[in-house]
């Protein structure tokens, strides 16, 4: 059996092989999954994503499973747990942005009947494949991050700016960024969607 190709910022820690294989790219149509996308990217603000994924199952039980009807009932006494929890990133601007961010989310799923229709309406409910060939060729921001960007900042969302919106299409399959040597790139760009 030949040897999984990585993207190289997979083969940084064995961490990143199980999110890399089975996670990162893959579409993801689950309100609360995306949910808790959005909030892990915005949380990774500052920071490698290596330390967010580490803290991600601490992040799970703190904030109820990342249902977004539970975490826009937060109040200040559950802020102050959160703050206190050493399993998280305690950054209180972040902390507070999920709880707000939380009941946003809960106002389109209102107006769309579900996020997942809303945020893959930008790329036309289908994945935009890349043909990425090395690191330097990740884009940072696209004009599409810089819409849905501009979109959700109005809306009142915080910790959404283009580049962490551009790491959270990558992350949930709005976007296919697997580069093309990658073992990972054609089963996920040959997935039904």
């Amino acid at each position: 059996m030949s040897e999984k190709v990585r993207c190289p910022w997979a083969e940084e820690s064995p961490i990143f092989y199980d999110y890399h294989d089975n996670e990162w790219g893959r579409p993801v149509h689950d309100d609360t999954k995306l949910f808790e996308m959005l909030t892990l990217e915005g949380a990774q603000a500052g920071l490698s994503w290596l330390t967010v994924l580490k803290k991600r199952e601490s992040y799970r039980k703190a904030f109820d499973g990342f249902d977004p009807k539970k975490v826009a009932l937060y109040d200040d006494t559950k802020i102050q747990e959160l703050l206190s929890n050493e399993g998280i990133i305690r950054n209180r601007l972040k902390v507070n942005a999920a709880v707000t961010n939380a009941k946003l989310f809960l106002d389109i799923v209102e107006e769309y009947g579900s996020f997942d229709k809303f945020i893959w309406g930008y790329v036309d409910y289908k994945p935009i494949q890349n043909c990425l060939v090395n690191n330097e060729d990740y884009p940072t921001t696209t004009a599409i991050s810089d819409k849905i960007s501009k979109d959700l900042k109005k809306r009142g969302f915080k910790f959404v700016g283009a580049t962490i919106i551009y790491a959270f299409m990558q992350a949930a399959g709005l976007v296919n960024d697997h580069l093309v040597h990658c073992s990972v790139h054609d089963e996920i760009a040959n997935l039904n969607h």
